[in-house]
């Protein structure tokens, strides 16, 4: 019983996370470690009294080890002494520390330790098919409420939030401060969506006759495939509604990569589901994307230009914070202090992140540090796309669909924007890279007589 209130705690936090402005305040960072931590001591209780294992199984360490080093990293980076060691100056007075911000790196900290628990939670309590699927639904049912809570503020103009006041914009936020990275979250939780439902997908050949034809329509309107696939669209019409450039972009076409993979080595692959991939470009994106404003993207994406954008100059202007200290980083959490000493001449807007996630933990973890978390990402995206060819479990390789569609489109708008930096969004992301490598190493169900 202990257990259950912990797995559906462990989803509860997902649903959570997004909705005291998606962590973006300390106040809600606080909330929601104390949240994640309180779950966690009592799944380490819960543990013991059951004498059940503690730790989590061995397929975790691929992604537990990285958000561990980097835990521990940062913990070093606040050690007294060591800045004065590494011949760290700050004007003429020399930095104590390896971090140039502990403040910062001490909330990093957090943050981080936050993401190993949860994580550590995630692969002890998501241990059978069946708790499988219900994360996957809990994950999609967050960004569908996240659609609904941003398409309603949108499509009523001037209305505040109902809940913090916050002003109305004419691109759909839903409970995030900044509209590319409910994008994103969106994003990331329909890949999901999209893989649970290519895993209920009918193994069967369709029969020639009308009334089997018939019937098997009737089957699918009254199925929990129309639900989730009403629902995708909806999700599919707030992330048209953030009017993202690259949120949208890195979407379709990591959904339209992934695919062509799919088509080629995906072992068995259900009869319907060329037709699924395509109703997603014809359906979604040119029929119901034409209602809500896809044309407001393609708009954007055309006017966008070198010259009207200034990511590209703080790109090129934190490069030197990374040369100046490439293995050991200016400190988590620092490129918020650190770089105005940085960047010569004043910006159009006001730049808290590098825009660019993977400058910015190059910044501020260093090199190797950096390097690791993309070899995490990398490795998931390998496990993933193995999954789908190897297996032969639908809900396992539809996991695996829709965590590769999630990985890639990751990898595409961390070039961009600073979409891991949000723990909404971190957690999220974290999930799916744990529930890549869970379908790849649950067991197979037994096949009944």
């Amino acid at each position: 019983m202990l257990q259950r209130i912990i797995f559906w705690g462990t989803g509860a936090v997902l649903v959570i996370a997004p909705l005291p402005l998606a962590g973006n305040r300390i106040w809600a960072v606080a909330l929601l470690a104390l949240l994640v931590f309180g779950l966690f001591i009592l799944h380490l209780l819960s543990a013991v009294k059951a004498s059940q294992r503690l730790l989590p199984p061995r397929y975790a360490m691929p992604v537990m080890v990285p958000v561990l080093v980097v835990w521990l990293w940062l913990g070093v980076q606040m050690v007294p002494g060591l800045g004065v060691l590494a011949g760290r100056h700050l004007g003429a007075v020399s930095v104590s520390m390896l971090s140039f911000d502990p403040s910062m790196t001490h909330m990093m900290w957090l943050k981080t330790a936050m993401l190993l628990a949860f994580v550590w939670m995630v692969f002890s309590v998501v241990n059978s098919k069946q708790r499988l699927y219900q994360f996957a639904l809990i994950m999609v049912a967050s960004g569908f409420i996240q659609a609904l809570y941003g398409t309603w503020l949108n499509l009523n103009p001037g209305m505040a939030s109902p809940i913090f006041g916050v002003p109305y914009s004419n691109r759909a936020t839903g409970a995030f401060m900044y509209h590319n990275q409910l994008a994103s979250f969106l994003a990331i939780t329909l890949s999901i969506g999209i893989g649970v439902l290519v895993s209920q997908l009918s193994m069967a050949t369709s029969s020639a006759r009308w009334t089997h034809k018939l019937r098997d329509v009737a089957d699918t309107l009254l199925s929990p495939k129309m639900v989730i696939r009403l629902g995708l669209i909806i999700m599919v019409i707030a992330l048209i509604l953030t009017r993202s450039r690259m949120g949208n972009s890195a979407f379709f076409m990591s959904l339209a990569g992934i695919s062509a993979y799919a088509l080629f080595f995906y072992n068995r692959p259900p009869r319907n589901m060329k037709l699924l991939i395509i109703s997603f470009f014809i359906l979604d994106l040119l029929l119901i994307g034409s209602i809500f404003g896809v044309e407001k993207v393609k708009q954007r994406l055309v006017e966008t230009s070198l010259q009207s954008e200034t990511r590209d100059e703080v790109v090129r202007d934190a490069i030197p914070m990374i040369m100046d200290y490439p293995v050991f980083g200016m400190g988590g959490g620092s490129f918020y202090s650190s770089f105005p000493a940085y960047h010569p001449e004043k910006y159009s807007g006001f730049y808290d992140h590098a825009h660019n996630d993977y400058i910015q933990f190059a910044v501020e973890l260093g090199l190797p540090m950096t390097l690791l978390l993309g070899w995490m990402m990398l490795y998931s995206l390998w496990t993933s796309l193995k999954t789908m060819a190897k297996r032969k479990t639908p809900l396992y390789q539809g996991i695996a669909f829709g965590s590769a569609i999630a990985v890639v489109h990751m990898l595409l708008h961390a070039t961009v924007d600073f979409s891991l930096q949000s723990p909404a969004i971190a957690l999220m992301f974290m999930a799916i890279l744990s529930v890549a490598h869970i379908a790849h190493h649950l067991p197979s169900p037994r096949k009944t007589r």
